[in-house]
């Protein structure tokens, strides 16, 4: 399998030092860039992640470890992009991988993704590894990990699990990690557009740094505002 030579080959087709200086400085400088911004990385690779996402299992994590070992930063965002595109071939055997990943080259750009997309499509799909390794996630000294334990529900709405939230939460809440307390207050701001009432009563019983109060408070004053405009009931 030689994608990863057509992936770097289309990759140098499309580079840009000019916007490649711009996207490591919007980065801090933790990585180089190609300069290959999201609309061209996409229409340049649609093609052979299609084909990639179609190998072997084994294969296709076996590309996916090769492009993370890469320095440019695409290279991570091309991982990541394979890894959704076959998400029907994941095996439970994924989670040991995807932690690697999240420990590795850990920044918000990668981590967050991996977190919401990734670990939070693992555990619908294999539920039944889910708390196991999310109290383990929640206890563990990496602060990307605990992050991940925080945001992997971002997107499940009503089907979030608001014991095994605030269980990720609580042990961080004090934290001065800026991190840290940005998940706290992004999922809590996320999920106030499904239950405002919920969090409201969350940031009432819950001693929380100043930042993840802001960020919560955001979305529980816009969906009561929204709902009162609507006339729609509180969910119980």
């Amino acid at each position: 399998m030689d994608y990863l030579s057509r992936i770097e080959l289309l990759l140098s087709q499309n580079e840009n030092p000019q916007k490649a200086t711009g996207m490591a400085q919007y980065m801090k400088n933790h990585f180089p860039f190609l300069g290959v911004q999201k609309p061209q990385r996409e229409n340049a690779l649609k093609s052979v992640i299609k084909q990639i996402a179609k190998e072997p299992y084994e294969e296709i994590i076996e590309c996916v470890k090769l492009l993370w070992d890469k320095p440019e930063r695409e290279y991570q965002y091309v991982a990541m992009d394979i890894l959704i595109a076959c998400k029907s071939r994941w095996k439970a055997s994924l989670i040991t991988d995807l932690e690697t990943l999240i420990r590795t080259k850990s920044w918000w750009d990668s981590v967050d993704l991996l977190a919401a997309q990734v670990a939070g499509t693992y555990f619908r799909k294999f539920p039944e590894e889910k708390y196991f390794i999310i109290r383990n996630w929640i206890q563990d000294e990496n602060k990307w990990i605990n992050r991940s334990a925080i945001l992997f529900q971002l997107k499940y709405k009503h089907t979030t699990d608001t014991g095994l939230l605030t269980e990720a939460i609580l042990p961080h809440s004090a934290s001065s990690d800026f991190f840290l307390q940005k998940a706290i207050g992004w999922v809590l701001r996320e999920y106030s557009a499904t239950n405002p009432e919920w969090v409201q009563q969350f940031l009432e019983t819950h001693p929380l740094k100043p930042l993840s109060i802001r960020e919560a408070r955001r979305g529980v004053e816009r969906s009561l505002n929204k709902r009162e405009l609507r006339g729609d009931a509180p969910v119980k």
